[in-house]
């Protein structure tokens, strides 16, 4: 069975019993875990399911064209993200579908300030925000050298570093894959959590940008604990209780 059909098959098994476990689900499709697990990973990407320890359960309304109401949410997180940029700020962004929409956020933000203080920056490791034309039109853009990872094209490694102990950010706003007052911000791959981790270092304020079924979710990779971040931005389907948690250790939570 090839990746598309396996996705197929798996998407096929949440939807009618729920959920998928790892081993279970590998067992039953003749493959590794290992192979389940970045399957599950790609479908939690997409927005087809939500990834859980162990497995993923379904996403009400995600096989309809993946849920308009998330795309929406993560524009009004980008919109706020955008919102708290100054003239003249530097701005660190890493790779996701939320931080293209805030790079796109800030730059049409940038576009209505005074001529003579409009100048933001933006320093990305994320080749989708570098390519973006509505991007480059309308801010400073700086993007880090480093070697392209396959699935989420993010720049990473020792060049990436580099450019990045160089740069002084006013504010690092970060994507995330989960998002936890016990766990800290995670993401999936170590490599892109390394980037992550030193944008926190040269920031001033760390803003994380999440949508709720982040902060429901888990992943590996440590890029910050929850104390080093400021700020988050996420939409009203949040937990009342998560969010006050956040408040309980300091971070400042805006639910948009």
């Amino acid at each position: 069975m090839n990746r598309h059909a396996r996705l197929i098959t798996l998407l096929e098994l949440i939807t009618s019993q729920g959920h998928a476990d790892v081993d279970d689900t590998a067992k039953r499709l003749g493959v590794s875990s290992v192979t389940i697990r970045r399957d599950l990973n790609r479908l939690h990407e997409r927005g087809l399911v939500w990834r859980t320890h162990g497995g993923a359960v379904d996403r009400s309304g995600a096989l309809q064209a993946a849920g308009s109401g998330q795309s929406s949410s993560k524009q009004r997180i980008a919109q706020a993200a955008a919102d708290m940029v100054a003239a003249g700020a530097t701005v660190g962004l890493n790779g996701g579908t939320t931080t293209l929409e805030v790079a796109r956020a800030i730059a049409s933000r940038a576009s209505r300030m005074p001529e003579d203080r409009r100048r933001v920056t933006i320093v990305t490791n994320a080749i989708a925000v570098a390519g973006d034309p509505t991007v480059c039109g309308g801010v400073k853009l700086v993007v880090t050298g480093g070697m392209a990872l396959p699935d989420s094209m993010e720049l990473t490694g020792s060049v990436t570093g580099d450019t990045l102990r160089h740069v002084d950010l006013d504010l690092a706003i970060l994507g995330v894959d989960a998002f936890g007052v016990d766990i800290g911000a995670r993401t999936r791959c170590a490599a892109e959590s390394s980037i992550g981790r030193l944008m926190t270092t040269r920031a001033r304020r760390v803003v994380i940008v999440a949508d709720s079924p982040k902060l429901v979710a888990e992943a590996e990779a440590l890029i910050c604990p929850a104390s080093a971040v400021h700020d988050l931005i996420t939409d009203r389907g949040a937990p009342a209780n998560l969010l006050r948690r956040f408040v309980d250790i300091g971070v400042a939570v805006c639910v948009v």
